[in-house]
């Protein structure tokens, strides 16, 4: 595995993090209660009914560094920042170290546990592990079905915008008629504007432009198996162009591979699914 490697956009989907942390509480309410970890058999000497609602509320207490952390991710992606698949796992370490203390410390000095610090430190990281990376294990393997599925059926639902092998990519009004066939290898972008969107594409090296009545919006959903794909509310670029992503003063803007060089500005709704998809590609 590349750690190098992008992490997968699904990971840092607002849904999916909720989802997660969700899993993760539920997971580990029943952990603590069915496996007893951590002691939590005498905690109290109380009922069973009510050692399963101060045990749910101690795990739920410690679950807040999963949503303090997730947050924090959820944003920094948001705003740009790359974030691999090895500091993903660091990210996760940092969260397991984290609310191990949390436990540690709540046993130490709450719950008067006699056993030293150390000892109580490392137990509490071995359950903590359990509680978080089954959880996490789980929904990673769960969210990449899901996504390899909605790539599958937009594919499938792609395929009529394509010419079989040729390469070509099929461009329609919005009342379905085509009006214009071009290469994939040849089209750098698309402008919309109100009702209308202009093809920018090469041949023989010349900066071509063909006027569609249809709307960004419309073909989108067409052109993403492509990776054509939307950068901006006004563009979409053939990520296949893609020369490099920068940072400028005012925001990012991509640079195609073309004579001569095209800028395209990127918009912060879309940030993230073009660092994802740059780091996958490359």
């Amino acid at each position: 595995m590349d750690l190098s490697k992008a992490l997968p956009s699904f990971l840092l989907k607002k849904k999916n993090i909720v989802s997660l942390i969700l899993f993760t509480a539920a997971f580990a309410l029943v952990f603590i209660n069915i496996y007893h970890p951590f002691n939590v058999s005498n905690w109290f000497s109380i009922s069973k009914t009510e050692l399963l609602f101060y045990s749910s509320l101690v795990i739920l207490t410690g679950v807040l560094v999963v949503v303090i952390s997730r947050v924090i991710m959820y944003h920094s992606a948001k705003r740009g920042k790359h974030i691999s698949i090895g500091s993903y796992f660091i990210w996760i370490a940092i969260e397991i170290v984290s609310m191990s203390l949390f436990y540690t410390l709540y046993e130490l000095f709450i719950l008067h546990d006699s056993r030293p610090f150390e000892e109580a430190f490392k137990v509490s990281i071995q359950n903590t592990a359990l509680v978080l990376l089954i959880p996490y294990t789980v929904t990673w393997l769960y969210f990449a079905w899901i996504d390899n599925k909605e790539k599958l059926e937009a594919m499938s639902e792609g395929v009529g915008e394509k010419t079989e092998p040729s390469g070509m990519v099929l461009f329609k009004d919005e009342k379905g008629t085509m009006r214009l066939s071009i290469k994939l290898d040849d089209l750098l972008y698309l402008q919309g504007a109100d009702n209308y969107v202009t093809i920018h594409y090469s041949d023989h090296q010349k900066h071509e432009k063909f006027l569609l009545r249809n709307t960004l919006k419309q073909l989108e959903s067409t052109l993403k198996p492509l990776e054509v794909i939307r950068c901006h509310r006004s563009y979409m670029i053939n990520f296949q162009k893609v020369k490099l992503i920068e940072r400028t003063r005012e925001g990012l803007r991509i640079k195609l591979n073309s004579q001569p060089a095209i800028e395209i500005p990127v918009s912060k709704t879309y940030t993230e699914t073009i660092f994802q998809l740059f780091g996958q590609i490359h």
